[in-house]
């Protein structure tokens, strides 16, 4: 369901707020909303997991009980490699702690005055007043 203007706006609004209050925090949540998991990262874990399930089911035919033990690990590590985003650093954050312009979306939310917070309570009370 797409958002309306005046969500999107809000939507908007609360990001910009969010890099000027924490710029560390807003880095790392960039970081995870653009990276995510890579293909790449799935096929190896996947091929690793269904390798380790392999090891274990020889070591089951074979009564060979370390080979189980190394396979079921191996299934485990690929399965966590799959499922966990790399650790490349983004640039969203300057040196100096202020967060970097993006493309088409200029910082307006750090010029205003108060907290994040602040500023979410103030437009809480002004749409509690309008609906009155």
């Amino acid at each position: 369901m797409a958002l309306s203007e005046h969500e999107e706006a809000l939507l908007q609004q609360m990001e910009e707020a969010l890099y000027a209050e924490d710029p560390r925090f807003a880095s790392r949540i960039e970081k995870t909303k653009s990276r995510g998991v890579g293909r790449g990262r799935v096929v190896i874990g996947v091929v690793a997991a269904v390798a380790g399930l392999a090891l274990v089911v020889v070591s089951a035919m074979s009564s060979l009980i370390w080979l189980g033990a190394v396979g079921f690990a191996v299934m485990v590590a690929g399965i966590v490699y799959a499922i966990t985003p790399s650790k490349t650093k983004l640039a969203a954050v300057g040196s100096d702690g202020t967060p970097k312009p993006r493309a088409g979306k200029p910082n307006a939310g750090a010029t205003k005055h108060g907290t994040f917070m602040e500023r979410m309570e103030e437009r809480w009370e002004k749409r509690r007043r309008d609906q009155w």
